[in-house]
């Protein structure tokens, strides 16, 4: 799971006087950041904080982050403001702050082997299911993974894209209930590589039952 990041700078003087000119009070603290989840976010005490990348926006999308800081908005305007705010690319304009590259947990006996034994999965699902063409993949076991099965990080996590399957999952569940774990995640994968967002909504659930996948 990617963890927020909670540096914070002060916005450069172009996207200050942008956002001011358009509406945003003096009173109001304004600090960037180039987290990879969260775009703007508001807070009464702290004030607003908006993604470094802003600073390249259109008005139209400078004008939609000094709404968000309106806590009086309908809910069907804050939908509609925030779907404006995540069609534009940001990470095109501020790349993501680089975490330390993840600690790898340690090896325990047999890993190996049901380490390998997983890539071959992800090989003969893939050509079974997706033609082939997904990428290779690392995969990795965790003993985090205490409610979750498995997990897909996208290719735009600062580590790049990963697939997890939790050791618990494989201790009580054997590799008939992982290999579905593993073909749920790389459903997920074939979004992410396909453009698609990645999500739990319809369009995955099509192509889950495609391949096999139960809900």
């Amino acid at each position: 799971m990617t963890t927020q990041l909670n540096l914070t700078f002060d916005p450069p003087a172009d996207l200050l006087s942008r956002l001011r000119a358009n509406g945003l009070p003096p009173e109001v603290a304004v600090s960037t950041h180039t987290n990879l989840r969260t775009m703007v976010s508001f807070n009464r005490r702290s004030g607003l904080r908006v993604h470094a990348g802003y600073a390249a926006a259109p008005d139209a999308v400078i004008t939609a982050i000094v709404q968000w800081a309106r806590p009086w908005m309908t809910r069907a305007r804050r939908q509609a403001v925030s779907r404006m705010l995540l069609t534009f690319p940001v990470h095109n304009h501020a790349a993501p702050t680089r975490k330390p590259s993840r600690r790898p947990e340690a090896e325990q006996p047999g890993d190996a082997e049901k380490l390998e034994r997983l890539r071959g999965l992800h090989d003969e699902l893939n050509h079974r299911h997706f033609g082939g063409r997904l990428s290779e993949v690392p995969i990795r076991l965790s003993a985090k993974m205490r409610r979750k099965l498995g997990l897909y990080e996208a290719k735009a996590n600062v580590h790049g894209a990963m697939i997890a399957i939790g050791r618990r999952h494989l201790a009580r569940g054997g590799w008939k209930a992982v290999t579905e774990t593993l073909l749920h995640e790389m459903v997920h994968q074939w979004q992410d590589e396909t453009g698609r967002k990645v999500d739990h909504r319809a369009g995955f659930w099509r192509k889950a039952a495609e391949v096999g996948v139960g809900r």
